[in-house]
Parts: C-alpha cells; sequence; structure tokens
C-alpha cells in the first residue's frame, strides 16, 4: 500500500503542461531527486591486499570516501568530511595504507592531491599550491612505499614530475619538464621510460627517457590522422614489452605489444568496427588478458585462458555490462560492477577461487523496482553513407514492435554528447531515463568526430562544426521520423559543452527544424572559446587548430567565425534555456553571456541560470536537481510532456535566474522573483 501511495503521489505532481501527454501517462513519474540525488554508494574499490573496500557515499549530503573491512560492511566508517565540493573518485596507495582522491574547488578544475591514512584518519594535503593542477603519472602494483604525479605549479601549461612518499607526503623532484612534454609513461618501477610532445602538424612525438634524461631524437612519430587513435599505453611488469593502442597502417585501433629488446610487434586484439578502449592486465606481471571494444555494446575479449573462464562465468551469473573495477595482489578476488540498464547498477565481490559471487551494493536502491526504460542501439546512415551509432530511448510503457520502434510517434529530445571528441555509449544513462519518464523518446547519435570508430569516422568531423557534423544530426532526426518514433513538428534538442554548442547551432543553422532547445554550457564564439582555453591544454592547441579552425590565421577565424551560432543569434526564433557554471575554465562564462545579451537586444525570449559554485559541468546535486527541473517544465510547455513542478528546487541550489524567468512556467515564483 505504501508503495502504491507514493506513486499515486508521484502521478498527482505532474504539471498542468503535460496534462496533453498520453503515452506511458499511467507511468510513476520518477522523482529528480532519486535520478540526480546523491548515489547511496558508488565507486567501490577493493585494497591492493584484498582486507578493505572502499567507497564513495554521502556524509552530511555530500559525497566522502567511506572505508570498511571486506568481511564486515557494517563496520564503514568515513574517512573524508568534505562540506561543499563532491568527490567523486579515490584510489588506493599499493601498500593498503592510505586511499588517495583528487578534488577542485567550485569547479575551477585546478584539482589537489590529498591522502587519507585508514587506520588513523589523518588527512593531508599533497600539493597544497595556488592555481595549480595535479595528475596523476604513475602507480606501480610492485613498489609500495610512493607514486609519481605531475604538477604544474612552475608553469601553468606543462607538468613536473614528481615522486610522492606516501608516508612523509614528501615530494622529491624527478624531471623538470622544461621542454614541453605533455606526458609521460613510466614502467612498473616507476623509471620514466617516454615522453610524449605535441607536434605543429597536430600529432605526437614520442622520446624515450634514459637515466632521467629525455632524449634529442624521438622514437616514434605520430600524425595528426593517428594522434587521437595511436599511443604507447603501458609496460609488462619486467618493463620488456610495451603495449600500444595503434591505428598506424589501420583505421580502427588495435592493441599491439612490442619487444623491446627484438624490436617484434604482434597483434594482441583489434576489431574492424570500433577501436580497441581498454585493456585487463595480470596485476603481477602486467600481461594484456583482455581486451575491449565499444561498437554497439561494451565486449571484454579474453586474450588467452588465464581469465577466459572468469569472464564466461560472470557473463553467465550477472545480467548487464561487466566492469572489473579493481582486483587484488594475490589476483584472488575481483571487484565487479554490474550495469543492467533497466535496473540500478550494483556492485559485486567474486573470489575466483571459490567462483562465489557476492551482492555487496547498489547504487541507487531508491531506483529498484522504478520504471526504468530499456535503450536500443541503432546504426543511422548520413546523408554520404557514414554509419552512426546510436542510441533510443522510449517513454517506459511504449508499445513497440520487433524492431522496437514505437507503435505511434512520441515528442523527441535529440541529446547530442559533449567533446566533440567523446561518445555515447551503451548503459544506464540519468538523462535518458529522465527524459523518457517524462514522455519523451531520447536519441542519442554519434555523430562525425566522434571517438571510438576509428580515425575516418573522427577526422570526417575536421573543420565541420555547424555543418556536416550538424547534418549528422539533422539526418538522426530525420531517421527517427521515418521510422514513426516521432514527427518533424515535436523535436527539441538538448546538450552539454559540445552538446551545447550544437543547440546553438540547430537553432541559428536550421531555425524551425526544432521546437526548442536546452543549451549547457555550450560555446557561442569559436574564436573567444580557443583564446580563453585553459593553460594546461596547450598541448592540445595544435590538434584543436587542425580540427576545429587555426584563429592565428585570416582563413581559420573566418571558418571559426562562420562555425560560430553568434554571429547568428538573431536567426533563433525558438524557445531557448541556457545553463552556465560561472567557474567554469574550458567553456568560459562570456561564451553564454555573450548569446544571452545578442538574444535580450533584440526581444528573443531566452531563460539564462547561472550557478555561482560550478564549473563546467554541475556536480553538487542541488544544482544538478535545479537546472533539470527548470529543464523539464520547460520542455513540458514546448512538447507537452510530464513535469514535476520547480518547488523549491531553486533555492535549494545556488542558481540563479540571470534572465528570462517569465519564460518557463512556475520559475519565477520558484526563484523568489
Amino acid at each position: 500500500m505504501k508503495k502504491t501511495m507514493i506513486a499515486l503521489a508521484a502521478a498527482a505532481a505532474v504539471s498542468v503542461a503535460g496534462a496533453a501527454f498520453a503515452a506511458g501517462a499511467d507511468v510513476p513519474l520518477i522523482p529528480r531527486e532519486k535520478l540526480f540525488g546523491n548515489p547511496s554508494r558508488v565507486a567501490g574499490r577493493l585494497s591492493p591486499d584484498g582486507k578493505y573496500l572502499s567507497w564513495i557515499a554521502p556524509r552530511d549530503g555530500v559525497l566522502n570516501i567511506w572505508v570498511a573491512p571486506t568481511s564486515n560492511l557494517a563496520a564503514a566508517k568515513p574517512l573524508t568530511a568534505e562540506k561543499a565540493r563532491p568527490i567523486r573518485s579515490g584510489f588506493w596507495s599499493p601498500d593498503s595504507r592510505q586511499i588517495l582522491y583528487i578534488n577542485d574547488h567550485g569547479g575551477d578544475e585546478n584539482f589537489q592531491l590529498y591522502s587519507v591514512d585508514v587506520a588513523t584518519g589523518v588527512e593531508r594535503s599533497l600539493t597544497a599550491y595556488p592555481k595549480t593542477r595535479a595528475q596523476i603519472v604513475a602507480i606501480s602494483n610492485h613498489v609500495k612505499d610512493r607514486m609519481l604525479i605531475g604538477i604544474n605549479n612552475r608553469d601553468p601549461k606543462w607538468h613536473d614530475v614528481y615522486s610522492l612518499d606516501f608516508a612523509t607526503g614528501k615530494l622529491s623532484p624527478v624531471l623538470t619538464n622544461e621542454g614541453g612534454y605533455s606526458g609521460f609513461l613510466a614502467d612498473d618501477q616507476l623509471n620514466l621510460r617516454i615522453a610524449t610532445k605535441a607536434r605543429p602538424d597536430g600529432g605526437n612525438d614520442y622520446y624515450r627517457i634514459v637515466g632521467g634524461k629525455v632524449e634529442a631524437q624521438p622514437f616514434e612519430q605520430v600524425a595528426l590522422e593517428d594522434a587521437q587513435t595511436t599511443a604507447p599505453a603501458d609496460f609488462t611488469a619486467d618493463g620488456k614489452t610495451l603495449y600500444w593502442v595503434d591505428s598506424r597502417g589501420r583505421d580502427t585501433a588495435a592493441i599491439i605489444a612490442k619487444n623491446l629488446d627484438t624490436g617484434k610487434t604482434t597483434l594482441i586484439g583489434e576489431d574492424a568496427r570500433a577501436d580497441v578502449t581498454g585493456a585487463i592486465g595480470d596485476p603481477q606481471t602486467g600481461r594484456i588478458q583482455a581486451y575491449a571494444v565499444n561498437y554497439l555494446k561494451n565486449d571484454w575479449v579474453p586474450v588467452g585462458s588465464a581469465i577466459k573462464g572468469d569472464l564466461d562465468y560472470l557473463k553467465a551469473k550477472v545480467p548487464g555490462q561487466i566492469g572489473i573495477s579493481s582486483r587484488t595482489d594475490a589476483d584472488d578476488k575481483w571487484l565487479v560492477t554490474v550495469d543492467p540498464v533497466t535496473a540500478p547498477a550494483s556492485t559485486w565481490l567474486y573470489d575466483r577461487k571459490t567462483k562465489a559471487l557476492t551482492k555487496l551494493f547498489v547504487s541507487r536502491p531508491e531506483l529498484e523496482g522504478a520504471p526504468l526504460a530499456p535503450m536500443r542501439p541503432v546504426e543511422i546512415r548520413t546523408r554520404d553513407g557514414m554509419t552512426m551509432v546510436s542510441y533510443l530511448t522510449l517513454p517506459p510503457g511504449t508499445p513497440v514492435d520487433a524492431r522496437g520502434r514505437p507503435a505511434a510517434p512520441v515528442p523527441l529530445v535529440l541529446f547530442p554528447h559533449g567533446g566533440p571528441w567523446g561518445r555515447d555509449g551503451y548503459g544506464y544513462n540519468p538523462y535518458a531515463q529522465w527524459l523518457a519518464n517524462r514522455g519523451y523518446a531520447v536519441l542519442m547519435p554519434n555523430f562525425r568526430a566522434s571517438t571510438g570508430f576509428g580515425k575516418k569516422f573522427l577526422a570526417a568531423g575536421n573543420l565541420q562544426w555547424g555543418l556536416k557534423m550538424h547534418d549528422d544530426l539533422l539526418d538522426a532526426v530525420d531517421w527517427a521520423v521515418a521510422n514513426g518514433v516521432t514527427t518533424k513538428d515535436k523535436v527539441a534538442i538538448m546538450g552539454g559543452s559540445y552538446g551545447g554548442y550544437a543547440v546553438l547551432a540547430a537553432m541559428t543553422v536550421t531555425p524551425d527544424r526544432f521546437r526548442c532547445g536546452v543549451d549547457l554550457f555550450g560555446p557561442s564564439n569559436l574564436n573567444t572559446l580557443l583564446k580563453t582555453i585553459p593553460p594546461y591544454w596547450e598541448a592540445l592547441r595544435a590538434q584543436m587548430y587542425k580540427r576545429m579552425g587555426d584563429p592565428t590565421t585570416a582563413e581559420g577565424q573566418a571558418v571559426l567565425k562562420a562555425a560560430s551560432p553568434l554571429f547568428r543569434a538573431d536567426r533563433i526564433t525558438r524557445p531557448l534555456l541556457i545553463g552556465q557554471g560561472a567557474n567554469d575554465p574550458r567553456v568560459n562564462i562570456a561564451e553564454s553571456q555573450q548569446i544571452v545579451d545578442a538574444l535580450k537586444a533584440k526581444g528573443t525570449p531566452v531563460t539564462y541560470i547561472v550557478f555561482p559554485d560550478e564549473g563546467h559541468g554541475f556536480v553538487r546535486p542541488p544544482n544538478n536537481i535545479a537546472m533539470n527541473a527548470v529543464a523539464e517544465n520547460f520542455l513540458a510547455k514546448c512538447l507537452g510532456g510530464r513535469a514535476e513542478p520547480i518547488g523549491g528546487a531553486i533555492k535549494a541550489s545556488s542558481g540563479k535566474v540571470a534572465y528570462g524567468g517569465e519564460y518557463v512556467d512556475g520559475l519565477a515564483g520558484a526563484a523568489g522573483q
């Protein structure tokens, strides 16, 4: 009875704007808090000795690190006491005595490194330098007392390498990066072996490091076409074999082993459809035991027989996509994550010796039994014959045919990913579930320039911002219309970062194709975007210029201006919602402010929400919930779907309605305006 009452209460909260929506109307509304609030427990990690389990969970409403004996999770205790910025990841020191994590302040992405002693609870800041970004260079399974880190406190563009002593927290210089090297690779003994340097053509050169000195000439040179799909990945524990992820001489990236004594190379794994995107290595030898290929779904392919039986067993026992988040040094226990898509992710302890599989926790138990919708991989052809792997999620309860298409069209939200050099994948996605629950089909297309599908597909996006990349999005919508998923007059577009840019481009290049748009921290002027990239992106500058347009040349400036929505802002006629973090180091707040100003001057309706304590993306749950509260009420008015009232979401967050509160039903009142 209690569960029924909760469902009825949720259904009663549907806004008037969604009253006309029919499909899925009898499906309970999932409260925003359950989708975007703090998870109960995530990011589980086994200590290398197997005695402890750590995870991230709320403490006084903020995500912190917790730890418990593996044999008694009920004895869990919090190790950290972050009060404002949630901790999103952590890792064990090789000696199992400390947990380390990185965190920034207000979204500035100046990540600092911290450690906390498991036995004493003593916490230390290890890189307490102003405006400095620490990064992990190397951690060894066999060197237990230290690790290598990079710090850019001397020069914000480049990271110097230090050895960090776990016991004392002392930093000892290893290499001063005066040569402009973008990255380093060390072996299992924490000896720096390779330095990477960006080339003017957008490619990368790789240099040997011998005796702590970088050699003058590169031993490998990688051109622009392979730069994002080719790199040295790791050494075996004996330092004699170097693994490469390599697309040279092929389209998709393969994994290759090179014997450093003989120079012989051996193909470990490849797939003609997609790049190799990950690998599992033996904790003791470092030899690859399986690799991952992610085309429609992620799949682990065993190399030899070492763990083939384990992977087969896990696939047979647990429904969903499998990940191995950590392994003990003895390799007798694994921590396994399972993503069933239509249920919250879970974490399991797997004992390899006894083949015992124990469920430890569920990330969001409040979603167990909730009406989560399946995600369907689809292949969409572009107008010039390329294939976009895309993901379709329909409103739960929607009748479908044998191909997974709805019996009747429903409103659609096109949701292009950020990057653009990234991709969407198969799995539980809170945005897809949220929008589907509100009554929309959600289509996530991997348009050209997306990574993971080979270098030709990636390069097809070069200099195509707002052009062929935009055509791909239109082709995805046309596919959805042709397949009865939606109708041409019931499509909105929403996205963040590059996805936000795609929203602005869509509403300026093709202003009549989308009913409305939701832009989350998307750039509006590509020339000013490239002027304000963070200094530690210096190594990426040449590649970005080659793929976007070179602002140091008149021709490149013209390309960038032509692709910038700001200069076509007068073409926007449909409703637009913009969300922005004030501290965003990637897409400066001016990118949103300047297009809002242009629309204000023209009298075009635009609603603008700013979060003063966020950067590139909204990581504090109250802020994420607030932004989505506004977005779902905005979309309900635009497409006729369902929405929870905004209620107290804005006041519970740091969000400020900078402009246009009157254009979203209930927003002005909810914000106290």
